[in-house]
């Protein structure tokens, strides 16, 4: 800004223009430091973290590209903290972050639909939760060819490509009256892409304690460098896809996506 420099005092100036000794200073910002290590280390375990969209299962509502901050502090487990905290229980519509209970160290996320003590069917793609139909109009159905167990769930006659060994055996016998009975401490999940989701219909449940949180916002949305910005099919390798996106950053972000709520 310009205008009028104001007139310091003198004592202050020469308070300033005393030289500091390394060793008065050094002890001051390492502690700085390490409480911002502190504070930062604290908020990504239990507050927020960052997770990347790999896959199209959650199309159009989470695109291949979009950047998550997720909220693992909403969900909090009964206890006396309760009724100070935030916390809130998992609904269904919910979209959740969770360790993939066949592989844990991966991650996944899909949208909740059947929540613990539910009676879950899928007739002709429409889901039905306790005899009710659920109105979804986030649900994107890609493919035109009808699959069976796909679309007609639960099926007990029916394998499919994908399906888990384990979960084939224990789905038949939670499968009542042609509906699927969520047990207690576990939840039914599906993608938003319906045609194109590795869900709850091939691998089973997710047990409570497998939910990491709930995305909060999309903080950043890239193209898909491979299809959308015509990258060579010859360099698509993670390394070349970084150094492209930093060079081409106006370029490869979506900013109609970028800050978005996830809901």
């Amino acid at each position: 800004m310009h205008g009028k420099a104001e007139a310091v005092p003198a004592s202050e100036v020469m308070i300033a223009a005393q030289p500091r000794s390394a060793g008065v200073e050094w002890p001051g910002s390492l502690q700085s430091l390490l409480a911002t290590v502190v504070i930062a280390t604290f908020v990504i375990t239990f507050v927020v973290q960052a997770f990347q969209i790999p896959s199209e299962s959650m199309e159009n509502t989470l695109l291949i590209g979009d950047y998550l901050l997720v909220d693992k502090f909403c969900y909090g487990e009964a206890g006396i903290w309760d009724g100070i905290m935030p916390y809130r229980k998992i609904q269904r519509g919910d979209i959740v972050v969770f360790h993939y209970p066949v592989r844990p160290a991966q991650h996944f996320v899909k949208r909740v639909v059947g929540i613990p003590g539910d009676r879950v069917r899928m007739l002709n793609r429409q889901v039905w939760v306790n005899g009710v139909p659920l109105k979804e109009p986030y649900v994107r159905y890609s493919s035109p060819v009808r699959d069976l167990f796909r679309d007609d769930f639960p099926r007990l006659d029916i394998p499919a490509p994908g399906l888990e060994a384990g979960w084939w055996l224990q789905m038949r016998k939670l499968v009542e009256d042609g509906t699927l009975i969520v047990p207690e401490g576990h939840y039914f999940v599906l993608g938003d892409n319906r045609d194109e989701s590795l869900d709850s219909r091939y691998w089973g449940f997710v047990p409570r304690e497998n939910i990491i949180g709930r995305p909060l916002l999309i903080y950043w949305s890239v193209r898909n460098l491979d299809n959308d910005m015509a990258v060579p099919a010859s360099r698509s390798d993670k390394l070349y896809h970084f150094a492209y996106a930093l060079t081409h950053l106006f370029q490869v972000t979506r900013w109609d996506r970028t800050f978005r709520l996830v809901n």
